[in-house]
């Protein structure tokens, strides 16, 4: 069955445009995955794609996700609360071109819907703009993903610069 389905991507070209979620308390934190740990990766996207039809790396091998992770370019971050996991986000550093693309980015299902979304992005677009070379970050979200997720990234700062509708 054909499904058509809505793509927004969205950008956003300066810190001074992040319209910041604080951390919703002391018992939240938030680390760089280092050495990289390709499972957790993988849990992370199995459990948070389930719902939103994120299929791509499903085939892929341990060397494949050892091999994307080991790239220099590709920073990958965990929110905890306590000690449980919450949500991660995996930025791609694009460093020639001066840019970062928030390639995925979610909180496992029982903590959605508690504000921790916002917060996260708000992470993410810090830990973007840490290299002062970098001018813009850059992600796209679908009509198959979270229902506050285009809400997101817009209360954010985040604009749209391209919409398509793709067939899957």
């Amino acid at each position: 069955m054909i499904k058509e389905v809505k793509r927004n991507y969205l950008e956003i070209n300066s810190l001074k445009d992040l319209k910041e979620t604080f951390k919703p308390s002391e018992d939240f934190s938030l680390s760089l995955i280092k050495p990289i740990d390709f499972q957790l990766n993988k849990f992370f996207y199995k459990n948070i794609g389930k719902k939103h039809q994120w299929v791509d790396r499903l085939i892929w091998s341990e060397e494949n996700w050892i091999s994307h992770l080991s790239n220099e370019n590709i920073k990958v971050y965990v929110l905890k609360y306590n000690n449980d996991l919450v949500g991660y986000f995996e930025l791609i550093f694009h460093l020639k071109i001066y840019e970062v693309e928030l390639a995925y980015f979610g909180i496992l299902e029982e903590y959605q819907n508690k504000k921790l979304g916002s917060y996260l992005l708000s992470e993410a677009i810090k830990k973007s703009f840490i290299n002062d070379r970098v001018k813009r970050l850059w992600a796209h979200t679908c009509s198959l993903d979270h229902k506050h997720a285009l809400s997101n990234y817009m209360a954010r700062g985040m604009k749209i610069f391209k919409t398509e509708i793709i067939n899957i």
